[in-house]
């Protein structure tokens, strides 16, 4: 995985990446993409793809087809949209989170949720140094916005979302 690979992170049951990943390039097929790429990672259950579509624009699509064509997404638990991959350190994790937070507004709320695979690095360290860099009010329990940081080994992807920009298939079944 190189950092420009992936756009876009995939949860499914451990055991069902390949068949999650036939899924998901049928998915984004459909949607326009003629030639995503998608990778198994060292992580069970877990999968990223590039695709060439915005991958926030994925996730509302994905939205809609589970409303529509439900028996389209079977194996694909969540879709988590991926603006930034970095190399796994808390410094450039901190630079790309505070890049991508600048389109959060001024009276807005945040809150840091990292998920991590495969690294020794604390999430505590991490929210620490990512939060010191952003310059607007914490919220914990109902932010406006979320600097999501998905640490996978040596990589690191980076977003900053709205809480209903992840796509759950077990929310929208």
């Amino acid at each position: 995985m190189s950092p420009d690979k992936f756009n876009l992170i995939v949860t499914t049951a451990r055991g069902m990446e390949s068949i999650s990943a036939s899924e998901l390039i049928d998915i984004l097929n459909r949607m326009g993409d003629p030639s995503p790429k998608v990778e198994q990672t060292r992580i069970s259950g877990l999968l990223t793809a590039k695709t060439s579509l915005n991958p926030f624009e994925v996730v509302e699509k994905l939205k809609e087809m589970i409303e529509k064509e439900p028996w389209l997404i079977r194996n694909i638990q969540r879709v988590i949209p991926i603006e930034e991959v970095v190399e796994t350190n808390t410094e450039k994790i901190a630079d790309a989170a505070f890049r991508l937070a600048q389109i959060i507004p001024e009276d807005h709320t945040f809150r840091v949720t990292v998920e991590k695979r495969h690294t020794q690095l604390s999430s505590r360290e991490i929210i620490e140094a990512v939060a010191a860099r952003i310059n607007r009010k914490v919220n914990l329990e109902k932010p406006d916005w979320i600097v999501l940081v998905e640490v996978l080994g040596g990589l690191t992807g980076i977003s900053v979302i709205k809480p209903n920009q992840i796509f759950s298939a077990s929310k929208h079944g």
